[in-house]
């Protein structure tokens, strides 16, 4: 597996990446409400991603392996990670993990000392165990009523936090 920078070609399979993970894995978060998931989904489509591709203060990256899109990450140039996203077929392999990291590098190397994310239910432990603490009080997202502020401080940064 390797991770590198997102393309516009990319947009068809990382799309699928993001549908599937948020509808599969994040029921806690959605509960199968056809609002909440129309509602978080909408968003999540090949404009919209070529859009992001193309921001100049964010990054977006791909964890890809034999040339299948198994990941999708994004962090702007001030710290805040907006997308971490898995597919269901690669759960539980690292590939999540290595992306955080990578995402956490590329916030470093843009002069941050700190990451903030907001945390679905679903990944709350799973940033918590990465050295994430919660960060004020949980807000709503997308029709949910579980998103989690979070902050990590970056080790051996320096920058405008």
């Amino acid at each position: 597996m390797q991770i590198q920078e997102a393309i516009p070609e990319d947009a068809p399979a990382a799309c699928i990446v993001l549908k599937r993970s948020i509808a599969e894995l994040c029921e806690v978060d959605h509960r199968n409400d056809p609002f909440i998931l129309a509602q978080w989904l909408g968003n999540k489509t090949h404009e919209n991603f070529c859009s992001w591709v193309n921001q100049t203060d964010n990054s977006v990256l791909v964890a890809v392996e034999d040339q299948h899109v198994l990941a999708v990450g994004s962090v702007t140039d001030a710290g805040t990670i907006g997308l971490n996203y898995v597919s269901p077929d690669a759960r539980f392999r690292g590939v999540s993990r290595a992306l955080l990291r990578a995402l956490e590098m590329r916030a470093a190397e843009k002069g941050n000392s700190r990451c903030n994310l907001t945390s679905t239910e679903t990944a709350r432990r799973f940033y918590l165990s990465n050295g994430y603490v919660e960060n004020g009080s949980p807000v709503g997202g997308f029709g949910t009523t579980s998103g989690y502020p979070m902050t990590k401080a970056l080790l051996g940064s320096i920058g405008k936090s």
